[in-house]
């Protein structure tokens, strides 16, 4: 059964008329006319709070159906129509899609509440909150856009708006150089994306573009096609959520102002990837191939950014790599079909890394601008309403019960170990063990011991209510998200589970109370061990390390962007190079300066007459006369 919901389409358009009317208020003070701080961010923050009102009053009317019929769709207009193929701009209403709008809304809300106090007396205000609009704008159609193709649109304008973001502080070029990385390597994953549609269509598309269209249809798909099919759009996932081997944008994406880091970390742009494998969770259930492999990579990377983590100096990089290594635990989940665990886990990241993003963003702030863990230390009671919720969100993150990380990371080494994957649960709890351990590094480096910078450390100050209003509100979120999924283990019923069943194609490995236990052991032991090892060398006070071996190839992230570099970027340059200035000039532009180069002679030529003189004109005309005359004279033989 489908419902209709016209309020749909409000839900992204509130965001994106509140891009379009910044835009132009920030058009009109450029021109000299001066505009408040506070209109643009009233301005800036109503559009996403709105949404996420409306999003709360589409839960509640989705909540008021059958669990079956939990569907409302609306079709806004006619997108395009070619003979008798006709594409909508459709919004789709399901248990997945408005689970994701209800997070991205929240966190995407008080994020930009936040960046009213984090921007204050930025001489663009009002264009990073028209960027900020955009992106969130963008994100909202992204997840609920009704078919591949709207979800397209979504996914293209969370990739323009990261650039534009990313490389907000123009002036430095380190900034417009990493806002490149980011297009340009979503550029080649977003080519695998188109790829996979295309065959989809091609395979099944005939019955419809849109996804129940798709789902109903998907067993047409022939088993190479769907495989196919399958590790195509992964492509597009692991350049957009950041996976091997498509991950080296993330960390450079910290140029840009730290609420962008927490929009683009937390809740919106990276974690499309893993919303777009649950959303074609239809196909990735009949290819158990492609799964293992969304699976294995996805650990692997949660490996890889675990390690970089461990060595990292900047606050910001270490968070980032922390994201890379939990996107990796969320392609594990969908990858080993447990795409309830994964999305659970998309949901409880969103409070806890957003949390530590703008917390970070506040210890920056009162240390003008210093980023460098080294160069803090002590801040516990300087800023105590950032230091205990960073507490909380690190907690979490590192997967301390109850905190809501705990339950969100337990279910998927759950269903790893549940499901037969032995090699991808113990890499998880290995991870675990990493995430606890450089977690607790920058809590301990950055809040205890005594201040590295007296200086720095005298001037610093709490933020202002503004900023850490946000805080508080996902600490509550980062401390209890957890407890809507729990297991019946502890008592609970697995609230978002089974929320999202009508909405994914499902595989549910049945393992024993032994399995669940050890699975659930692991994962506290990995804490503890993690943690301990973090206080042991840490939580006294200790100075910047020199890393050698292994530590210092870690610490330079394997020199894989030099490797990239090298085999990819520098190769390419040197084609575009000898393009420029061999194939364009003599080749493709030859022939045309050739015709030029004749005209032109042929006008010098002709410029030796063409005197000006009307007495000289005279004597060409007698001569052209005397000439036709000897002519006519000699044809016609007078």
């Amino acid at each position: 059964m489908e419902g209709n919901l016209s309020s749909l389409g409000f839900i992204p358009l509130l965001p994106l008329a509140g891009a379009l009317v910044l835009g132009l208020m920030h058009l009109a003070t450029c021109r000299g006319r001066l505009i408040s701080e506070r209109i643009y961010a009233l301005v800036g923050c109503i559009g996403p709070i709105l949404s996420f009102l409306l999003a709360v009053n589409v839960f509640f009317a989705l909540q008021a159906l059958p669990a079956q019929s939990r569907f409302l769709s609306h079709q806004a207009f006619t997108w395009f129509s070619v003979g008798e193929l006709t594409i909508s701009m459709g919004f789709l209403a399901d248990p997945l899609s408005v689970l994701m709008l209800l997070f991205v809304t929240l966190v995407g809300s008080l994020i930009h509440v936040y960046s009213i106090g984090y921007m204050a007396g930025d001489p663009a205000f009002g264009k990073f909150f028209s960027y900020l609009n955009l992106f969130l704008g963008s994100m909202l159609i992204l997840v609920l856009g009704d078919g591949p193709l709207v979800m397209f649109v979504g996914w293209e304008g969370v990739g323009l708006c990261s650039y534009l973001l990313i490389s907000y502080y123009s002036e430095d070029r380190g900034n417009v150089v990493a806002g490149n990385k980011a297009f340009i390597v979503n550029r080649i994953g977003d080519f695998g994306f188109v790829l996979g549609m295309s065959f989809l269509f091609w395979g099944i598309g005939a019955e419809g573009f849109d996804y129940l269209s798709l789902k109903a249809n998907a067993h047409l798909l022939a088993p190479t096609l769907g495989i196919t099919v399958c590790l195509l759009l992964f492509v597009g996932a692991t350049g957009k959520s950041a996976q091997i081997p498509l991950y080296v944008w993330l960390p450079d994406a910290m140029a840009g102002p730290t609420p962008v880091s927490a929009l683009i970390h937390a809740a919106t742009m990276v974690t499309a990837g893993v919303y777009m494998v649950a959303r074609f969770s239809f196909l990735y259930a009949q290819v158990e191939v492609a799964g293992l492999v969304v699976a294995w990579i996805g650990i692997m990377t949660a490996l890889l950014g675990a390690i970089f983590g461990m060595f990292q100096n900047d606050i910001k990089k270490i968070l980032a790599y922390s994201t890379v290594s939990q996107l990796g635990y969320m392609f594990a989940g969908v990858g080993v079909a447990a795409y309830s665990a994964g999305i659970f886990h998309v949901f409880t990241h969103a409070f806890f890394k957003a949390l530590l993003f703008l917390g970070a963003g506040s210890v920056i702030l009162a240390l003008h601008h210093r980023q460098d863990i080294w160069q803090m230390g002590g801040l516990k009671n300087k800023l105590p309403i950032t230091y205990w919720t960073m507490l909380i969100g690190a907690l979490a993150l590192a997967g301390c019960p109850p905190f809501s990380g705990f339950f969100s990371k337990d279910e998927i080494l759950y269903s790893a170990l549940a499901g037969g994957h032995t090699g991808i649960w113990a890499i998880g709890v290995l991870v675990a063990g990493m995430t606890a351990y450089y977690t607790f590094r920058l809590i301990f480096v950055v809040f205890h011991g005594q201040p590295r910078d007296r200086e720095v450390y005298d001037h610093a100050h709490e933020s202002p209510k503004v900023m850490t209003l946000p805080l508080i509100v996902l600490a509550v979120g980062a401390l209890f998200a957890g407890f809507l999924n729990l297991p019946a283990i502890f008592g609970g019923h697995q609230q978002v589970s089974h929320w999202l069943a009508p909405s994914l194609t499902e595989v549910h490995p049945h393992g024993s109370m032994a399995t669940e236990v050890l699975a659930i052991g692991g994962s506290v032991l990995a804490f503890v061990v993690g943690i301990s090892i973090a206080y042991r060398r840490f939580a006294g006070g200790a100075e910047q390390p020199v890393f050698t071996g292994f530590r210092k190839f870690a610490y330079h992230k394997f020199y894989v962007d030099e490797l990239y570099d090298t085999v990819l970027v520098r190769p390419y340059r040197f084609v575009g190079q000898a393009v420029q200035r061999v194939i364009e000039p003599y080749v493709t532009d030859g022939p045309v300066r050739a015709a030029a180069w004749l005209y032109r002679m042929a006008g010098l030529a002709f410029k030796v007459i063409q005197v000006g003189y009307v007495r000289v004109y005279a004597i060409y005309m007698v001569i052209g006369l005397s000439v036709m005359s000897l002519v006519l004279s000699q044809s016609l033989n007078f």
